[in-house]
């Protein structure tokens, strides 16, 4: 794999027991945002807004498949920060951050819809 693999390089080598879910939900993700950049950051593919990373897979440990809700590797400021989640799938590590713990594939494709919805309102924030 080259040193800076695009996704679609990442992908295509990726070696991990949600592989699959991670193909899916990153088109999804993809195809209904235009605004939406990606790279590979972490050692996993990461949705960028404005050139800011702002939802990173989490892949390892290879046990489990998360998606982090960030605003960027730096901290910002908080005040006035607000983001709602009507279907319950965040859990917050700190006031601006969240990660979303994906069960198996069923889970993966019941919420689906709800994810995509999460990751574009996130990124409007």
């Amino acid at each position: 794999m080259p040193q800076n693999p695009t996704v679609e390089e990442f992908l295509a080598e990726l070696d991990h027991p949600r592989a699959a879910d991670v193909r899916r939900l990153r088109t999804a993700i993809m195809a209904s945002n235009d605004g939406l950049t990606e790279h590979v950051k972490w050692k996993a593919p990461s949705f960028c807004w404005r050139g800011v990373d702002r939802v990173t897979f989490r892949l390892f440990p290879a046990d489990h498949l998360q998606l982090v809700f960030h605003r960027g590797v730096k901290p910002q400021d908080t005040e006035g920060f607000v983001f709602g989640d009507d279907a319950g799938l965040l859990r917050w590590v700190a006031t601006d951050r969240a990660v979303l713990t994906l069960g198996d594939p069923a889970d993966v494709a019941a919420k689906e819809a709800a994810i995509v919805d999460l990751v574009n309102r996130w990124v409007a924030v």
